[in-house]
């Protein structure tokens, strides 16, 4: 991260005006001993360390039991004074399901601690990046992105528009149903005004995310949190983070790297994240990497706003071409029988052997004898050559990886295996 002091927003004064946070509740410090235990950690970051706790009536009157998630300002850290406060007055203020909740704060002496939401699932970045965790699903990446673009075009569409100037994978908390909130504010600044087309700060923020143009000039747009968010957008699809020195010289930097491939729906499988196996929209993946190919843009009034970034995510949530994994499908074109029940849909398995294919022949032209040793015969072969396949009608069979198993799937009629002659 790289950052310069600069004067705190909204906020000219070290003391915390009440009337800008009614909401939250000012505690003192004696009122969190009781978490600040190794046995409550959960992890540091560059405000401090994080604890567990919980909070009920007992604290204030009317206050609902909830766990919650305790940090501890760190004094020699990346982040100070000033960063607590730009917390405590722009998450005091600001409300929406996509920003984290804060409930409470600490000034008491030298400590500074926030009282937050319990996020049960963590933040984006352990999801993706930790080898312990399990591959975050397609449409879950989806929802990820969605529900953060939201927390953006909010901040932005405010009257006194908010740049949020930080955004990373480990700034993305999600709760127990993965709903993604925007958390630390430290950064967070008031955007332009009136007339203004830019605000002009000091460079903040984590390499691999900012703006080029930021990084150079030090002019801030709420563009540039779009194209942090464009970053995030590739983590996501890639499964790769931003910047990692481990990869050869030319991947190290994700953006470069995937950008030719961007806008070529041939080339596209060559960045998707591996641990997707296949599992994917292959028309959302396409639609999400012209989405992120825009808010790349090294020109900043190329890129799309937030609000053209959510209604552009939230039709492909709805995308069905997402396959299931190698099925065989039967299509029932068949008459009934005197039941209504299809004939022969999908054949019986008897331990694992599945019967020959079509039905037996109803006419018997050698011997009782001579039938009962071609059944067992046959049988025998076809449970050796063909065994765990599906016996189907002399019809057709459709073989598809798609959302033809969402239609006919659950719909398909198994009948029970016909039983063998008596003595077979």
């Amino acid at each position: 991260m790289f950052q310069c002091p600069e004067p705190t927003p909204r906020a000219k004064t070290s003391s915390i005006q009440t009337k800008f946070i009614p909401e939250i509740i000012a505690l003192g410090f004696k009122q969190f001993l009781c978490i600040l235990y190794p046995s409550n950690y959960l992890g540091e970051g560059g405000f401090g360390r994080v604890y567990k706790g919980f909070i009920d009536d007992k604290l204030r009157p009317g206050l609902e039991s909830q766990p919650v998630a305790v940090k501890v300002l760190d004094l020699e850290g990346t982040q100070g004074h000033r960063e607590w406060l730009a917390e405590v007055i722009y998450l005091g203020q600001l409300k929406h399901s996509h920003l984290v909740t804060l409930i409470g704060y600490c000034c008491e002496d030298e400590h500074r601690l926030l009282v937050y939401e319990y996020m049960e699932r963590g933040n984006l970045e352990d999801k993706l990046f930790r080898s312990y965790s399990a591959a975050l699903p397609w449409l879950t990446r989806i929802k990820i992105a969605i529900g953060v673009a939201k927390g953006l075009a909010f901040l932005h569409e405010e009257e006194k528009p908010v740049i949020f100037r930080d955004f990373k994978a480990s700034n993305i908390l999600l709760d127990s149903d993965f709903t993604a909130k925007l958390s630390d504010f430290g950064l967070a600044t008031d955007g332009p005004e009136g007339e203004d087309t830019h605000v002009s700060t000091c460079i903040m923020g984590t390499e691999g995310y900012a703006a080029p143009e930021y990084i150079m000039t030090g002019h801030l747009t709420t563009m540039s949190d779009v194209y942090s968010f464009g970053v995030v957008l590739l983590e996501l699809l890639t499964g790769r983070r931003s910047v990692d020195k481990n990869r050869p010289s030319r991947e190290q930097n994700m953006v470069e790297w995937a950008r030719p491939f961007l806008k070529d729906s041939h080339k596209l499988d060559r960045i998707m994240d591996p641990r997707l196996e296949g599992q994917y929209s292959r028309e959302g993946a396409r639609k999400l990497a012209l989405l992120a190919h825009q808010c790349l843009s090294v020109h900043p009034k190329s890129r799309p706003t937030m609000t053209n970034v959510v209604k552009t995510l939230e039709p492909i949530l709805d995308l069905q071409d997402i396959p299931i994994g190698p099925f065989v499908y039967i299509v029932p074109t068949e008459g009934k029988n005197e039941s209504g029940e299809l004939k022969n849909g999908l054949g019986g398995e008897n331990e694992g052997d599945m019967k020959r294919e079509g039905r037996r022949d109803e006419q018997k032209e050698e011997g009782e004898e001579e039938e009962k040793k071609k059944k067992r015969s046959h049988q025998h072969q076809r449970g050796h050559r063909h065994r765990h396949r599906i016996r189907t009608l002399r019809t057709r069979a459709v073989y598809s990886d798609t959302a033809l198993y969402k239609t006919l799937g659950t719909a398909l009629y198994f009948p029970k295996p016909e039983p063998l002659d008596e003595g077979a």
